[in-house]
């Protein structure tokens, strides 16, 4: 395990220009506004295909829940190809892939949508984990803030998802906003392709996370899984099955329904574009804890709800909870295992992408048995409070 490491050890340091990992960083940037759009597209669809093929909550629920298993193989899938390949064939295949599952997501099928999702899910699974690497190693220090901002890229692509499909609905251009979402998929997987990532070198240096060896245990890597599990599948629940709870409080589906998850990500967005500032004043533990609370009393708002207004207001605080706790977990993730970070990272990103899958179809499988999406509801409730627990826990043995 990681307590016994050796104090240095062999890494592979990039060797690039300033001017070339600027322009990397930019194409990175731009394609998590598609990753948002790809990964939530199917909140805000959610109502028409229960509608067009009379789904219900637990039918309705495999849709994000294949999503994410398809997350689960392709953060795996990129695991491996970094370790053998770099960064470069994960993230040119996963912006293919998206761009295949956003042109086809309308399908007139309910087996060709769920290939659509799919493939999202895929792809989305082999773009993550090496964005996140690599820009967390290019914060340096300040690795917490610029992936809070990478996050508020793909916050950005999550919140204009659900207005830009709510007009596309009403003027019947859908399928013309697919295939522009597609198109630009392909754009990123061209510029990716031809991008510098620099050549690497191997070199014997003193182990960059200091204190890891003293700080990461077995408690801590079990810890950090559960809240990499709970909070993806806490955040994908509630942005999921937004839409469809304020269409059953609205009794149809209207315009602002359609939206309900554009206010959860438009929290979630200002909050990570306000949480470099934040991280300014306030340690990572303490912000993470607030988050939390703010998640659950959003949800707990939600749950009690019995007006579209309410049930807004209370997805927007959720979302704001949100913003920053999942940057924070990636930068621990990095500070805590140093050089380690990329083998441990597939398994945690991997144990997100399951969360992913398990939240959504659990809070399906709540509401089927209960009767009621209130109750599904308490899924991401609970997932709130025990993470609040955990992060108390890793404060004590980590300082945070």
């Amino acid at each position: 395990m990681l307590d016994n490491m050796s104090a240095t050890t062999t890494v592979a340091i990039p060797e690039r220009s300033s001017s070339s990992r600027t322009a990397l960083l930019a194409v990175l940037f731009a394609g998590f506004v598609l990753s948002g759009i790809a990964t939530t597209i199917v909140g805000p669809m959610l109502p028409v295909f229960i509608r067009r093929w009379g789904l219900d909550d637990g039918q309705a629920g495999l849709f994000p829940s294949i999503q994410f298993l398809a997350a689960l193989a392709g953060t795996a899938v990129s695991g491996a190809w970094m370790a053998w390949r770099g960064y470069r064939p994960s993230l040119v295949a996963g912006y293919a892939l998206m761009g295949f599952g956003l042109a086809t997501i309308n399908a007139s099928t309910h087996g060709n949508a769920l290939a659509a999702a799919t493939a999202l899910g895929f792809g989305y699974g082999l773009i993550t984990p090496g964005t996140n690497l690599y820009v967390a190693e290019a914060g340096g220090a300040r690795s917490a803030s610029l992936l809070n901002l990478l996050n508020f890229t793909w916050g950005a692509g999550a919140m204009a998802c659900s207005p830009l499909i709510a007009m596309a609905l009403r003027n019947n251009r859908l399928p013309g906003l697919l295939i522009g979402y597609a198109i630009f998929g392909g754009m990123l997987a061209l510029a990716l392709l031809f991008a510098r990532f620099g050549a690497e070198k191997h070199e014997r240096t003193s182990d960059t996370a200091g204190a890891a060896p003293r700080l990461v245990g077995h408690g801590v890597t079990i810890a950090l899984a559960a809240l990499f599990f709970m909070y993806v599948g806490m955040e994908t629940s509630i942005g999921v099955w937004s839409a469809e709870y304020s269409r059953r409080i609205a009794h149809g589906i209207t315009n602002m329904t359609t939206l309900a998850p554009m206010f959860f990500y438009a929290g979630l967005t200002s909050g990570r574009g306000l949480a470099p500032l934040v991280l300014l004043s306030l340690s990572e533990g303490p912000l993470v804890i607030g988050a939390l609370s703010l998640v659950a009393i959003g949800t707990t708002a939600l749950i009690f709800s019995t007006t579209l207004k309410v049930a807004i207001a209370g997805v927007f605080l959720a979302g704001l909870g949100c913003a920053s706790i999942y940057p924070i977990y990636i930068a621990w993730l990095s500070k805590w295992y140093g050089a380690q970070a990329k083998r441990i990272g597939g398994f945690l990103f991997a144990l997100a992408s399951l969360g992913g899958a398990a939240g959504p179809w659990l809070v399906g499988i709540f509401s089927e048995y209960s009767g009621s999406l209130r109750v599904g509801f308490l899924v991401p409730l609970l997932s709130a409070l025990f993470m609040i627990c955990i992060v108390m826990s890793l404060r004590r043995q980590t300082s945070q």
